[in-house]
Order: C-alpha cells, then structure tokens, then sequence
C-alpha cells in the first residue's frame, strides 16, 4: 500500500504554496501510511501462514487446523509487517534528518543564514539519499512553503507533528523560540544534532550488546519445536499419546500457550527504546 494523498491535504499544500489549480501540488508524506505494496502484502501472508501452520502442526498434528491457524497468523503477519515497514521508515527519516542539520551546521558555520543552509543542506543530501527520498521531499515542501511566507518553524512543527519523532519534535519547539529572535540558530542545531548522534550511538552499543542474547533467545524458543518434531518422527511412537489421547491434548494446548508466552516476552524484552 503506497502513501496517498487525500483530497482535503491537497487542497491544504496548494494553498500553503500558493500554487495555481492547475499545477501539480506537493505530496505531503503521511508517516502512518505504510507504503507496502500488494506483493508485500502476499509475501508477510505466506510467512505468516507458514510459520503459523507449522507450529501447529508440529503441537496437534491436525491439517485442517493448522490450515486455518495459518491463515489467521498470515493475516495478522499482515499488519504486523506494515508496522515493521513504518518503524523503519521513521529510523531512516531521523537518521536523514541527523544528516540534514549535520549539512546545515556546515553552511551555517559558513556564514549562511537559516534559508541558504537549507538549500545548501539539500544539494548535498542529494548526493547522500537521492530524489525521492524522505528527507529531501520534506525539503522541498518547506522550502516551498518559505517561498510562499510560510515560516521555517511553523513547516518544522509539520514535520515533527507527520513523523512523531521527539528529536524533530524537539528542535522545531526551540526553532520556534528563537526564529527571528536570536544569532544561535547554528549552536542550536548544533547541539540537536549532538543529541541525536548520542542517542543513535547508544542504540548502536546496545544493538550490538544484544545480538548475541536474541540469537540466544530465538534458539531457546525454536529448539524445542525441533524437538518435538523429531520425536515425533523419530520416536518410534514415543509421542503418540499427544495427538491422540485427550489428556495429551491439552498437554499440548498448555505447551503451545507457555510457547506463545515466550515469544512475546522475549520479543517484548529484547526491544529497547531509547
């Protein structure tokens, strides 16, 4: 599914921009839109359905139900793709926006004002990212919409407000403060820049930390399906009062239940915010 602009924000951006009816107007880029095509979509559905059908196939030996348990963890592998997809793109808007004032701290040490930093910030980051990129959409529009008075800070709060992150967010509030009002534009994006590049170095060091623990993790989680799955080919009957006696039923049931627990903690535990 790819980002599409409604009717009402196109009508917003043309007169923001003053441009004519007839002209072509920006797309502003909606951040909760995955942008996941229909092959996508296919492709989350069938890992989805396959890892879902296996593990219950592995549990209760049953086609029909693994079938249908498939198709239901396909369709929520769906969803949970697209949000994979959004999260992504939003780690790569802030490293682009990090970029960005990296470029603007240049020009501005130059002695460039706010406006021409900008436009030297986004010649460069044309080289980095290329047309068509996030970063240099968003430029475009505020550039755009300088050129037709709309103020920097207000275009910045836009962008902080589409993405949702707190370093944009942060830096529009203290732009905002000081627009019009103050000679240290430079140190400020400066400094917002220094944040940002702490706070991605510590994600790196934990990223780094953690590798080896999820590989640990998803070890523990999955070995025990390889488990049962050779016994239960291998064991020369050993597992067959699991899928045919009730009391091995809900044996089963229970061990399916303590595995599912097990993945959403681990999951859950092995994803740190900064």
């Amino acid at each position: 599914m790819k980002t599409n602009l409604f009717a009402q924000p196109e009508v917003q951006e043309t007169r923001e921009t003053g441009r004519s009816a007839g002209a072509p107007a920006l797309t502003v880029p909606d951040y909760t839109v995955s942008r996941c095509t229909v092959w996508d979509h296919i492709l989350a559905f069938l890992v989805g359905f396959a890892a879902g059908f296996l593990v219950l196939f592995i549990f209760y030996k049953i086609i029909l139900l693994s079938i249908l348990g498939g198709a239901v963890t396909g369709v929520v592998n769906i969803f949970a793709a697209e949000q994979r997809t959004l999260q992504k793109r939003i780690r790569h808007l802030r490293t682009q926006f990090f970029d960005l004032l990296e470029a603007m701290s240049v020009a501005m040490r130059a002695g460039n004002p706010v406006l021409k930093a900008l436009e030297s910030a986004r010649d460069d980051l044309l080289l980095i990212h290329g047309e068509g990129s996030d970063i240099i959409t968003e430029l475009d529009i505020i550039l755009s919409r300088f050129h037709n008075a709309i103020p920097l800070s207000q275009s910045f709060a836009d962008l902080a407000r589409r993405s949702g992150l707190e370093d944009i967010q942060s830096f529009a509030s203290v732009y905002a403060t000081i627009e019009g009002k103050s000679s240290r534009a430079d140190e400020i994006i400066r400094e917002t820049q220094t944040v940002i590049a702490d706070k991605m170095e510590i994600e790196m060091e934990i990223d780094t930390l953690m590798a080896a623990a999820k590989n640990e993790v998803n070890i523990m989680l999955f070995m025990p399906l390889v488990i049962l799955l050779v016994i239960g080919y291998a064991g020369a009957g050993f597992m067959d009062a699991i899928y045919t006696e009730p009391v091995g039923r809900l044996v089963a049931t229970g061990g399916l239940i303590v595995f599912l627990i097990s993945y959403c903690l681990a999951r859950k535990f092995s994803s740190v915010k900064i």
